[in-house]
């Protein structure tokens, strides 16, 4: 009877367990650091991998541009469907959005990493995760507040 009981309250702290992590993996915080580190591993793949095809005969500003070209393409639908999940609204405003705040951490790139990289001799790609590392934060609220937010309650 005490072996039914316990196993019992086991049973229910074990279920609450897995409702808490539903919970918060639901949460578009949680979802949303998932994906800046998603959304920042494939950058720096692609970014690495055009410094190496690259091996100097193509400015490292230029390959900062198109890697991030290629990424917020890439990744814009998995913030709009996922992370915040929108709907009801044309794809294209919202992609304008997203590409305007990533635009704002791109020029930050380009101001940031030529002065790691030419005035303290820090490798491209420490400097470019040097720059990343800022940007998480202030890119959501800005995405939550304006890139994602409900329009119909505007």
């Amino acid at each position: 009877m005490v072996d039914v009981e316990s196993r019992t309250a086991r049973d229910r702290d074990s279920h609450f367990g897995r409702r808490a992590v539903i919970a918060a993996l639901g949460g578009n915080r949680i979802t949303y650091l998932l994906s800046g580190a998603m959304t920042g591993a494939l950058y720096c793949a692609l970014l690495g991998l055009g410094l190496l095809v690259a091996q100097g005969a193509v400015p490292y500003l230029l390959l900062v541009v198109v890697s991030h070209l290629v990424t917020v393409v890439i990744v814009y639908p998995w913030y709009r469907l996922v992370v915040f999940r929108v709907s009801g609204e044309p794809w294209l405003a919202g992609y304008l959005r997203f590409y305007v705040v990533g635009a704002g951490f791109l020029a930050a790139s380009l101001t940031g990493i030529p002065v790691l990289v030419e005035f303290f001799g820090i490798p491209i790609m420490v400097a470019q995760g040097m720059v990343i590392v800022m940007s998480p934060p202030l890119s959501y609220v800005i995405h939550r507040t304006w890139t994602f937010r409900d329009r119909g309650n505007v």
